[in-house]
């Protein structure tokens, strides 16, 4: 099969032919259609969080369940799937609490690769998934069966960017109607915090960004205002829009400590600050350690939207179905995958929402 492997961290994705091994009990084979491409990947391609290599990345991905391994129930061969990252047991800890994407069980494909290339060197699944390719060997808890009249283009966004963004508002920060809300970075991830946002019923949904293109796309997606803090002083608009009080929620998209520092100056007295983007290993940011405490307000970190895969896929598609959520309008390019580094540049130049990587 085909697949982008990354050799050394920087540097161009390489097209091989890799072999991939068949399923083993609980694991599913699926065959992609195709894989979104998430600035989670280009930041471990980048080595900002370590990693092994050579390996696969690619984690937003949606494909056809081509066989499953002894003991997996509820999926079937010709299935359409959602491909996450989030794997889960179901029974421990963090399970029974609810925290399924916060798992600490180590499955065996945590310990064993199932690629390899000619003469039986492996190749690591980055991000637990390694869906820049055409096959992937997945833990059946990945793993989410979606409607087959569902584009799979569209699906694929599921699996990362929207319920990534979408649920730090509705699952990790549980929005009440009537919130004020401030959106840092409207890429990918951003655009569904607005959704979020706007399925939760808050007002205003203020969208921030760099790019007046992206703070466009933002108001398409349901942000109420935009600012640029190019030309705008940030704090004066929120402070303007909620009555001077600042913001009940803000959210920041970006891996950017600085991002987050700023967030922290837009929020009221009790208002909540939520973490999506993740920063490279080592960042840090500075909190006035009184004034917080004086303000009473909270610092609250969202790892993939805090989903329960059976319950939350289901639910979006639903509202996708509908018309409520927006999947078709996130993809920017389909590239097949002998261009994915032009794809991966793209979405560095900041010309993309979501490029997505299409397979035959």
């Amino acid at each position: 099969m085909k697949a982008a492997v990354c050799y050394e961290f920087g540097k161009p994705l390489v097209i091989e032919d890799l072999s991939i091994d068949p399923p083993k009990a609980g694991e599913v084979k699926v065959r992609l259609a195709a894989c979104a491409i998430c600035h989670s990947d280009i930041h471990y391609m980048e080595g900002a969080w370590g990693g092994v290599l050579p390996a696969v990345y690619g984690h937003e991905a949606a494909g056809v369940v081509e066989e499953v391994g002894d003991g997996v129930a509820g999926i079937a061969p010709g299935d359409h799937v959602v491909v996450t990252l989030i794997r889960s047991c179901g029974h421990c800890y963090y399970c029974a609490q609810g925290d399924r994407h916060i798992c600490d069980t180590k499955f065996p494909l945590d310990r064993e690769q199932r690629l390899h290339k000619e003469g039986e060197d492996k190749v690591y699944q980055g991000l637990r998934t390694g869906a820049f390719a055409e096959y992937v060997v997945v833990e059946e808890s990945q793993l989410a069966v979606i409607p087959k009249d569902v584009p799979l283009e569209s699906a694929s966004l599921l699996a990362c960017g929207v319920i990534t963004g979408l649920g730090a508002v509705v699952n990790t920060a549980a929005v009440p109607s009537g919130s004020s809300v401030v959106v840092i970075g409207t890429g990918g991830v951003g655009l569904n915090s607005v959704q979020g946002a706007r399925l939760c019923g808050a007002h205003p949904i203020i969208a921030m960004d760099l790019s007046d293109d992206k703070l466009t796309a933002a108001k398409n997606f349901g942000a109420t205002h935009g600012i640029n803090p190019k030309n705008q002083d940030a704090k004066e608009v929120v402070l303007s829009l909620t009555d001077g009080r600042g913001a009940d929620y803000v959210f920041v998209t970006v891996g950017s400590t600085k991002a987050i520092e700023q967030g922290l100056g837009l929020l009221r007295k009790a208002g909540s600050l939520v973490i999506v983007g993740m920063p490279a290993i080592g960042e840090t940011f500075d909190v006035e350690a009184l004034d917080f405490a004086d303000a009473s307000q909270r610092i609250m970190g969202s790892k993939m939207g805090s989903t329960r895969l059976n319950v939350d896929i289901p639910k979006l598609v639903s509202l996708y179905q509908e018309g409520r959520l927006k999947l078709d309008e996130l993809i920017s390019g389909r590239y097949p995958i002998e261009e994915i580094n032009e794809a991966i540049a793209s979405v560095n130049r900041a010309e993309a929402l979501r490029n997505v990587i299409v397979f035959d």
